[in-house]
């Protein structure tokens, strides 16, 4: 399955950071058998970068979330990379899904089944941000480690 990675299009600002202090902690592609494996290679990552109790915990879930509407919504498969700059985790999930556009980030309606994956993201992460390519989609989380 060729053409998962990290988009072209990620780019560091270093607003605010450290030179040189960007570190790659996991990019892995994924499909529906890998995604409890992949959760907890983030889990150990994330910890392993400082973030730890509940934050890092919200963190995970996120990621999880991002990953599971990939494989969903986004052809099955994809792309995640998690890496740090400065105090700053980032992880972008790539997929390659046929959506015309990027979908809103809203909570769903209580009677309406799913539907809540990129609003609980939203919530538990310090940003979220999606990228609507011509071949798929890259949602990206941030947390800060330093609170």
């Amino acid at each position: 399955m060729g053409g998962f990675g990290p988009p072209a299009e990620i780019s560091w600002t270093g607003a605010g950071h450290a030179r040189g202090e960007r570190r790659s902690f996991l990019s892995q592609q994924f499909t529906a058998a890998t995604v409890t494996e992949l959760r907890h290679a983030v889990a150990a990552h994330v910890a392993a970068a400082g973030l730890t109790g509940e934050t890092a915990e919200d963190f995970v879930l996120a990621v999880h979330e991002l990953v599971t509407n990939a494989v969903r919504h986004g052809g099955g498969a994809g792309h995640l990379h998690l890496r740090r700059q400065g105090d700053v985790l980032r992880c972008d999930v790539v997929d390659h899904g046929t959506a015309a556009h990027a979908p809103p980030i809203q909570l769903s309606d209580g009677d309406v089944t799913g539907g809540r994956g990129l609003w609980l993201a939203d919530q538990l992460a310090d940003s979220l941000s999606l990228s609507h390519r011509p071949d798929g989609m890259t949602a990206t989380v941030t947390i800060r480690l330093s609170r």
